[in-house]
């Protein structure tokens, strides 16, 4: 095949339109860029520089000289919301809206940021009336979510459980533990008014939604002591050990109480010392050392707590030995013996937190939701020194 050298001809004139172009497009953009006020690139400086404030002020600028600008009135908007001016950030969604001219997109757009203004503010009959209006829309899936968590801070179970059960179906997100929690609270809501069948009744749908849920075996362990049923609440609170060891930690004590009420006390405690070595947490050796100091002495709960704390060492056992010590320690000795042990003491308070993995929040209390972020089942029921 002949080369046809006359192609050679063409190169210089791709590259000049090549040329030409990007000369136009420069020249463009250099026309656009000139056209934007300098406050506009201020505010955006300022936002990369993580100054909010200074932003602030320089997109407002911007917004007085081009009121047009619709995606600054949302940047605006987020950045009121965000620095907790919840009146403003609505008022600027608000003024949106009021807009013949807005696009529908840009009008969607402004009831999301609105329904969260309204959330954050703790408006929750207003978003609730937004999102409801955007779940036949492409922001269904967001509507869901933010509807989801108006319902569960206006503890209103059962809607939560349409909600969950729905934004389940449409994202494919499992949702049976959060569902397993909601009627949990409506089993704990029958139970204050003494309607133990229906409480029974949430327990069970509970398990059948989230079969490792412990906090249902827990409840169903507390329903089943109230009605005397002993044996049944030993044997409910035991399975949570196959579900999550760490979660024994908050029925031991119960366990204990059912064990000493069927005179069973002493298998209680050799079962609890033996779930302590499959198990060790500060909580539960706590436990095992006050029930063995009542029913075995001094000189019993003084072995346990030197053998914890060879076994695991820590401040907690080591309060707990200075205690059963100074029971039995001789006059000249006391004195010294409680000095060390109020020392550790105060520092053994001061160290053993509950932590929250999603968000880090500490607390002195448990807790199956985190008062901070809202996750469920985001608390470890095993404290520990830090």
């Amino acid at each position: 095949m002949e080369f046809d050298y006359w192609w050679l001809l063409g190169f210089p004139l791709f590259f000049a339109l090549g040329w030409l172009a990007a000369r136009i497009d420069i020249k463009q953009v250099v026309t656009e860029s000139r056209t934007v006020p300098d406050s506009y690139f201020r505010g955006l400086n300022f936002l990369l520089n993580e100054q909010p404030d200074k932003a602030l002020d320089a997109f407002l600028e911007v917004v007085k000289l081009d009121p047009e600008t619709i995606e600054l009135h949302f940047t605006l908007g987020a950045l009121f919301r965000k620095r907790g001016e919840l009146d403003r950030a609505i008022r600027i969604h608000e003024n949106l809206l009021e807009r013949e001219t807005l696009a529908e997109d840009d009008r969607l757009k402004a009831l999301v940021e609105l329904g969260q203004d309204y959330l954050k503010a703790g408006l929750l009959d207003r978003a609730e009336e937004v999102f409801t209006r955007l779940l036949e829309t492409p922001f269904s899936g967001q509507a869901r979510r933010n509807l989801l968590e108006i319902f569960v801070q206006e503890k209103d179970w059962y809607k939560a459980i349409q909600a969950a059960t729905k934004l389940e179906k449409q994202s494919s997100r499992p949702m049976n533990a959060e569902i397993a929690h909601f009627h949990c609270e409506l089993a704990a809501l029958d139970m204050v008014k003494a309607d133990l069948s229906s409480a029974q009744k949430h327990l069970d749908e509970a398990l059948s939604t989230h079969r490792q849920c412990t906090r249902a075996n827990i409840m169903l362990g507390d329903l089943l002591s109230t009605q005397g049923k002993r044996e049944e609440a030993i044997a409910a609170w035991r399975l949570i050990e196959s579900q999550s060891p760490t979660h024994m930690v908050l029925v031991v004590d119960r366990m204990l109480e059912n064990f000493k009420k069927l005179g069973k006390l002493e298998e209680g405690l050799d079962w609890l010392k033996s779930l302590l070595t499959r198990h060790p947490s500060l909580d539960m050796f706590n436990t095992l050392y006050h029930a063995v100091m009542e029913s075995r002495g001094a000189e019993a709960a003084y072995q346990l707590a030197r053998d914890e704390l060879r076994r695991n060492p820590s401040l907690h056992a080591l309060e707990r030995l200075a205690e059963a010590e100074l029971i039995s320690a001789p006059e000249n000795r006391r004195e010294v013996i409680q000095n060390a042990k109020s020392l550790i003491q105060r520092h053994v308070q001061r160290l053993t937190r509950y932590h929250c993995a999603s968000c880090g929040f500490k607390a002195s209390q448990f807790f199956w939701r985190c008062p901070a972020c809202g996750r469920w089942d985001g608390f470890d029921p095993a404290r520990h020194e830090e």
